[in-house]
Formats: structure tokens, sequence, C-alpha cells
């Protein structure tokens, strides 16, 4: 995918435009203070900076089963814990071959390694979107 990604829906759009079918790979992730976090560390949390990114809900979908960013956001309100927050929302894709779409099993492994990959913090396979559907710079201040 080489489109301009301003927003989410832009995403879903260039995912479609691809030749071969497409699963999108999404992970909602808050964040939480690491064990032994220091008091700057707290104080930097309290004003909504720093901690550890969380995996909350994990999804796969194809493009065309999302309508928008707006109706992703409705359906994970139906699946997330009441006290957990997503913050922001890494996506990834997985392509098919030969005009098929990636198996079930492929699609399996694929989020249950970028699971971990979050877990780890090694983001730079994938794009996080914040709860507005605007990508996020991560590690910049």
């Amino acid at each position: 995918m080489t489109a301009e990604i301003n927003h989410f829906d832009d995403l879903l759009e260039a995912a479609r435009a691809q030749a071969e079918r497409q699963r999108l790979l999404l992970v909602f992730v808050g964040s939480e203070l690491p064990e032994g976090a220091s008091a700057a560390q707290r104080a930097a949390f309290e004003r909504g900076e720093g901690g550890a990114l969380v995996p909350l809900l994990c999804v796969d979908k194809l493009p065309e089963e999302l309508v928008s960013f707006d109706a992703l956001v409705r359906e994970a309100k139906e699946y997330a814990l009441p006290d957990q927050r997503w913050q922001l929302v890494f996506a990834g894709a997985l392509a098919g071959a030969g005009g098929r779409g990636p198996s079930d099993a492929d699609t399996d492994g694929a989020l249950s390694r970028m699971v971990e990959a979050i877990k780890s913090g090694a983001l730079g396979s994938y794009l996080p979107f914040d709860r507005a559907g605007r990508p996020v710079q991560l590690g910049r201040a």
C-alpha cells in the first residue's frame, strides 16, 4: 500500500484497491504504568504521557466488512470491557495470493504475532491511529 494515509478511512480505501485480497489486523490498546515506575514516570502518566501499551482487543476484518472508522469504533464498544478504555488502534494488513484472501490460520498467526510485537514494543510494522482515526507518530516529543 503506497497511498498517503491521513485517516484510518484512507487505509480502508487503499486496502480495498489492492490487487490481492487483504485482511486488516487490528489491535486496540490502552496504557498502564509499568511495575516499579518512578515518580517522574507516574507524573508523566498522570498528564496522559508514557506508560506501557497493553493490548485490550484484537480483531481481523476484510476491508469490505468495514464501512468506516466510526463503524469500527461502534463495533469495538460492543466487545470492550467497561473499565478498559482503548487509546490507540494499531493496524496491519495481510495479503492473500492468487485471488484468495489469507487463510484463517495465517490470519490468526499474524494477529498473534502482532499482539506479541506490540507487547514487546516492536511497533515499526504497524500503523497506530488515535480515537478519532488520525495516524499517530509514537516516540516523538
